[in-house]
């Protein structure tokens, strides 16, 4: 099935035009595959002229990685509001390309470099997909691929990913294809501020840091020959191979088209992923635990201490968010307990005892963030700190504080007590514990603070410590 024309219908029947949102719209296919090829076809940079015209044009590039994805065919589309504010895409307004053998694609967009755009990759017969699974990716009927060897895609794959112009960078992944389905279900469809609160509320599903989704991706198969690659790249990448994985773990799975579809569905009907799996659904849990075991897994694949480092970060990460995913719903997996449980606060590993304090500001209706005993976590990596706390109950004046009022934590953390000037920030108030890595030598302080939905903040928690 294709979708071509406008959509009428704004809330209801999303469920499966998505999908194939940019099929069959008269394409006209390059056989161009790298970029050199992409570029003979119009001249100029971003607002350059055309070969045949006037006609402005903008630069979209970025990559296809589930693993790399060669020979995918790329399209996309401008997306625009009608005269009701409802966002979708415009008739095809750039010619289809082909992706490269590392996944890379080019292509260019008629117009001005302003607005979003929606960019699809779709499988055909000449369409294959890296195997970014160790240590083998099963295939449907039998057999399997050996981890960084190729193998066919079936026609039914695709992957969405939007971005804007300016920025001229689209990844296309299974992660951007969720974010673009919960972005659809927006009474203002697929506008840049739906798009962009949906980018931010998949990389809380999966415990990324955020803007972590506008990262390149590295090839996970290839991870020796990087020069340099973040640890929140590794964790987009390995979480993004969890959903290759899942197809060796269950039966019921085919291959990756149907575990996208499975996900793509709840997504589209309910606005989130299953928590912890019905025995029928795929679950988040499933891919956060796959995605754990990717790290470990890849960790004997690498020759580089620096990476195998990182991935161990990435393992560690992934072990916490799936402890927070159970321990929330009551589900916790013994296996995965690895750190020991604190109430009431902010502690450090490694860090001394500082005892409770109450923090917060006076006739302003923020909260309150009390920090706890300290506890040592021998399994941390020693570049880094774990940190834990507990949601305030109350707010500073006595007040009664819900969880739902609670939009979510600052961390901030520096070299010197008075001077804590890095932040991460925490968007879920269900997260209770975060991994501060990559750090350097010396003493590192930390402090939290507890942020509403109205906007206010708590002062900061005692700073608390811990020496690298």
């Amino acid at each position: 099935m294709s979708y071509c024309g406008k959509k009428t219908l704004k809330q209801g029947l999303l469920t499966l035009p998505l999908v194939a949102l940019l099929s069959g719209c008269g394409l006209d296919i390059t056989s161009s595959n790298n970029a050199a090829d992409v570029q003979a076809q119009s001249d100029g940079g971003v607002g350059g002229q055309t070969q045949n015209g006037d006609a402005p044009t903008v630069r979209v590039a970025g990559a296809a990685i589930k693993g790399v994805i060669q020979q995918g065919i790329v399209t996309a589309n401008r997306l625009l509001d009608d005269k009701a504010g409802y966002f979708s895409p415009e008739r095809l307004a750039a010619k289809p390309v082909r992706t490269a053998d590392d996944g890379s694609y080019e292509l260019r967009l008629r117009g001005q470099d302003d607005g979003w755009a929606l960019v699809e990759i779709r499988a055909d017969q000449a369409t294959q997909m890296v195997c970014d699974v160790v240590p083998h990716c099963d295939q449907a009927g039998g057999g399997s691929v050996v981890f960084g060897q190729t193998f066919g895609l079936d026609s039914g794959f695709v992957l969405l990913g939007a971005g804007e112009l300016a920025a001229e960078t689209v990844y296309l992944t299974p992660l951007s294809h969720l974010a673009v389905t919960l972005a659809e279900r927006s009474a203002e469809g697929l506008s840049p501020a739906a798009l962009t609160d949906a980018y931010q509320a998949v990389e809380g599903w999966f415990g990324l840091t955020a803007g972590s989704l506008r990262l390149a991706p590295p090839d996970l198969t290839q991870l020796d020959q990087l020069s340099d690659v973040s640890v929140d790249a590794l964790q987009v990448a390995i979480t993004n191979a969890a959903f290759l994985a899942l197809v060796n773990d269950d039966p019921k799975w085919n291959s990756i088209a149907d575990v996208l579809g499975d996900m793509t569905t709840q997504v589209a009907a309910t606005g989130q992923i299953d928590i912890m799996g019905n025995g029928d659904n795929l679950a988040l849990a499933d891919i956060v635990a796959a995605a754990a075991l990717q790290a470990s897994e890849l960790q004997v694949t690498v020759e580089s201490s620096i990476i195998s480092q990182k991935l161990v970060v990435v393992e560690y990460r992934n072990v916490q968010r799936f402890k927070t995913v159970a321990d929330v719903y009551g589900e916790s997996d013994p296996s995965t307990d690895e750190t020991v449980a604190t109430t009431g606060g902010t502690d450090t590993s490694g860090t001394t005892d500082t005892g409770t304090t109450d923090t917060g500001t006076t006739d302003t209706g923020t909260t309150t963030t009390e920090p706890t005993d300290t506890v040592v976590e021998p399994s941390v990596p020693a570049n880094a700190a774990l940190l834990s706390w507990s949601a305030p109950l109350t707010r500073e004046n006595g007040d009664s504080l819900s969880m739902g009022e609670i939009a979510g934590f600052e961390v901030a953390y520096g070299n010197a007590p008075d001077a804590l000037a890095q932040t991460l920030a925490v968007g879920d108030a269900s997260v209770e514990e975060l991994l501060v890595d990559q750090l350097g030598e010396g003493t590192w302080y930390f402090a939290i603070r507890t942020l509403d939905i109205d906007g206010n903040r708590s002062d900061l928690s005692v700073v608390v410590n811990k020496q690298i």
